[in-house]
């Protein structure tokens, strides 16, 4: 199991909306999620700012190809981006991994 952590910044006066939309997931999303599986996905805010969390059973790698060729996370972020602000990274797809500075288990 590998872990994943990413960061965002939500628009100005979208932080209700944000809320509701994640309240509302697709199932479609929560499928290609398992499919990718990522398990233990939490957000969390401060601010605008926003940290999220996963944990990937099968890796990193390839819970990055699976979202990266759904076109159901192709949707999603297309219905997010005007209350999110989120860099990409143009090789996966997804948000680029922040790296580990420390662990303690």
């Amino acid at each position: 199991m590998e872990r994943y952590a990413w960061k965002g910044k939500i628009v100005d006066g979208m932080l209700e909306e944000y809320k509701k939309r994640h309240d509302n997931i697709w199932p479609e999303l929560t499928q290609v999620l398992n499919e990718a599986g990522i398990h233990n996905y939490t957000i969390w805010n401060v601010g605008n700012d926003l940290f999220g969390y996963y944990e990937c059973d099968k890796g990193v790698d390839f819970a990055a190809s699976v979202q990266k060729n759904s076109p159901v996370v192709d949707k999603w972020n297309e219905y997010m981006k005007d209350v999110l602000i989120m860099e990409m990274d143009p090789e996966t797809g997804a948000q680029p991994m922040l790296k580990q500075v420390f662990y303690h288990k």
